[in-house]
């Protein structure tokens, strides 16, 4: 703001996924060697806080195999871009989102340049350069930006975190998934043809699909914060975090109940539902549950709405658990991801 230089901020959404942050580092990588004259300094910004960062496994495990330190990344709580924007030298291109939340609306005017994946919402003002495509991954319409671009631009480096990228999204290219298009197999494609010492797909889908489950090196609170959703019921926050371990290694983890009291207290939660998915070796999931809280009458009638659901039925069988103040399940329906249990957990609140 003091030199009166202009910045260019390319960053992906909130959730910081492997898609919105490959997306945002080689966008901006893009635009910092091919943008004409440059006046602005060109910076991918992670939308998360640096301490959030070790949370995303698959994430930090891609990077590090190339060769990117963390201390190089630029994180949402180390740049002021209100200040900048006030200062009238912010430019915003988004990466996987297209409508920015709203403690950040004031935001909205700088936006330049949108790239996502997903149906838009809403209009932009018509200086705005909009790509919304429905593809697998929004790591799919970078890699077409770029593959457009003059030859030579694009580096090895780039080029496996994209492929990386991809091949995660998109379920290794698996049209039963679902989420695989013709798009995204091209350019994967293309990624392989230009650099064909690309490490095969499968290797590659499976160590970042390891990476992203492996929980091994997180305490239980950043455990609990990983992929966390929370609702809000007359008076009381239920916390509802998903878990990639299986319950007998999570309630066996040194230590849980103080951590389990500790991170409610802290964040204010009446209660916890710690969803846990592990994976046997064909892939096949296998989901179990536990109910914390330490007010009874909440962890009862909690229990009893997962017991009693039938839309779905979550077919529980109750495990021994060390502690009164926590329920234990095993859930036969193992297709009952959390989407489809968070109704039933808003309706006992």
């Amino acid at each position: 703001v003091r030199r009166h230089r202009e910045v260019h901020v390319v960053m992906g959404n909130e959730a910081c996924d492997l898609d919105s942050t490959v997306s945002a580092l080689a966008l901006a990588h893009f635009l910092a060697k091919t943008s004409p004259a440059p006046k602005a300094a060109f910076i991918p910004v992670l939308n998360i806080p640096r301490a959030d960062f070790a949370l995303r496994t698959e994430t930090t495990f891609l990077l590090r195999e190339q060769g990117i330190p963390a201390a190089a990344l630029i994180f949402r709580d180390e740049i002021d871009l209100g200040g900048l924007h006030r200062a009238g030298l912010l430019s915003l291109t988004l990466v996987d989102h297209h409508v920015l939340p709203g403690a950040d609306a004031a935001l909205e005017e700088a936006v330049v340049e949108v790239l996502d994946h997903r149906p838009l919402e809403r209009d932009r003002a018509p200086g705005c350069q909009v790509t919304a495509e429905p593809v697998g991954s929004c790591a799919t319409l970078v890699t077409e930006r770029i593959a457009q671009g003059p030859p030579g631009v694009l580096d090895r480096p780039t080029a496996a975190l994209l492929h990386g990228t991809i091949l995660l999204d998109c379920v290794n290219l698996s049209p039963a998934a679902g989420k695989v298009t013709p798009r995204d197999v091209a350019c994967v494609s293309l990624l392989e043809a230009r650099f064909p010492e690309l490490p095969a797909r499968d290797a590659v889908f499976e160590a970042l699909q390891a990476a992203k489950f492996d929980v091994s090196g997180l305490t239980t609170e950043q455990m609990l914060r990983k992929d966390l959703k929370v609702l809000s019921g007359d008076e009381l926050l239920l916390a509802v975090s998903a878990i990639y371990v299986d319950l007998e290694t999570f309630l066996r983890r040194p230590g849980l109940l103080q951590d389990l009291d500790a991170f409610c207290q802290a964040r204010g939660y009446a209660g916890l539902v710690a969803m846990m998915i592990s994976f046997n070796e064909h892939n096949e999931p296998s989901r179990q549950l536990a109910v914390y809280s330490r007010r009874e009458t909440l962890q009862s009638a909690v229990c009893r709405a997962l017991e009693e659901a039938t839309a779905p039925s979550l077919q529980l069988q109750p495990l021994p658990s060390p502690w009164s103040c926590v329920g234990a399940y095993a859930q036969g329906n193992a297709l009952a991801s959390r989407k489809k249990v968070l109704p039933i957990l808003r309706a006992a609140l």
